[in-house]
């Protein structure tokens, strides 16, 4: 199933980045009240679902691109408290620990508060008539080696990220096959069974180990280990970044997807810019040596046929040493990072994108190069 994830996922990424696309800009362009807003926004609503989906299947085969950096957990759980009490009603108690000097560690952030959500959702699943359930972050020093689900653990020091509750718990049997991938003991239409399996993948992907604990009738406890990480945390957004943002420099824009490709050229060229496109990376290398003027931006799809993306960018490099370059795919490729986790200095977004993520990319990469 891994494997089949990552095949289809190049080409589905593309169809769900036009069908997002495309529907967003109608609903930006219909005007308001129009009786069709109703049914583009359940195309919009279908496509995201799709989405999902897709970046589940990537996540547990851990064929998905992540993006690391250095996080503070307790932060993250800070952050995520108000949308997990909605999400666990009323009738479960929800409790957070977090160690006041707690370690940091480098995960994709984005993949961690998915990690949180699914242990979330499968707890309060397992707590029908109500409970408690505890988030706790610590630091923990483990001195030896020792024996955790599909693997060891080695000795080091880490940051657990435990999530308990006092649900009905799992027998041995459904302990053993809990996280293999569309297993569910839910009814029929109840769930897909990918929750578990996800969480699994992401936290092997990111370098970490996962511990569970339960038995029937006393509740279930996940407990993930990361690695202790150094470093000053990122600085956070500028004040000026909520903007639309636009430009008029000249992109040249390579997607052998021709309906991707014509969206993106139509995104880019709304905000201003100047679109030079090609359907394959032997044309991009042509369309860049046609061109007798600056070029400061390659945007590409990383997969294609005949020459990748990254491949076609080496050669531009030497040609234009100037130009920056924004790689886009739908799926982890080793020319990016070892393991689906990106190469430091990368510029990376992940289909399917929304056009407002597309262009802030843009102009951030464009900023960071200006005199």
């Amino acid at each position: 199933v891994g494997r089949l994830a990552g095949g289809v996922a190049h080409d589905f990424n593309n169809l769900l980045t036009v069908i997002l696309g495309y529907s967003t800009m109608l609903l930006r362009r219909l005007p308001e009240g129009d009786a069709l807003t109703p049914k583009v926004r359940e195309i919009q609503r279908a496509g995201e679902r799709a989405a999902a989906l897709t970046h589940q299947l990537l996540a547990f085969s851990r064929r998905q691109v992540l993006v690391p950096r250095i996080l503070d957990l307790g932060a993250i759980i800070h952050d995520m408290e108000s949308m997990l009490r909605r999400l666990l009603g009323d009738d479960i108690e929800l409790a957070t620990a977090v160690d006041a000097d707690l370690d940091r560690v480098r995960a994709d952030p984005g993949q961690i508060e998915q990690v949180v959500v699914n242990l979330a959702v499968n707890a309060r699943d397992a707590m029908p008539e109500g409970g408690r359930l505890t988030i706790e972050a610590r630091n923990v020093e483990i001195a030896s080696p020792v024996a955790v689900e599909r693997g060891d653990l080695p000795s080091g020091r880490y940051v657990t990220l435990c999530v308990r509750d006092t649900g009905s718990g799992m027998s041995d049997d459904v302990r053993r096959q809990v996280f293999e991938p569309f297993f569910t003991t839910k009814e029929k239409g109840k769930g897909t069974g990918l929750g578990l399996a996800t969480v699994h993948g992401i936290v092997a992907q990111s370098g970490g180990h996962i511990a569970l604990e339960t038995g029937p009738g006393s509740g279930t406890v996940f407990r993930i280990y990361l690695p202790r990480e150094e470093g000053p945390l990122p600085e956070g957004a500028g004040p000026g970044d909520a903007e639309q943002p636009r430009g008029t420099e000249t992109l040249l824009l390579v997607e052998d997807e021709d309906s991707l490709r014509r969206l993106t050229r139509e995104i880019l060229e709304d905000a201003g810019y100047l679109v030079l496109e090609a359907e394959t990376g032997h044309r991009g290398l042509s369309v860049s040596r046609e061109h007798p003027g600056p070029i400061p931006l390659l945007i590409t799809d990383v997969v294609m046929p005949g020459l990748s993306g990254p491949k076609m960018a080496e050669r531009l490099a030497l040609e234009r040493p100037e130009m920056s370059v924004l790689f886009a795919s739908g799926y982890t490729d080793e020319a990016l990072g070892p393991h689906g986790i990106l190469l430091p200095g990368i510029d990376f977004i992940q289909k399917p994108y929304r056009s407002e993520d597309l262009l802030a990319r843009v102009r951030t990469i464009l900023d960071e190069k200006s005199p």
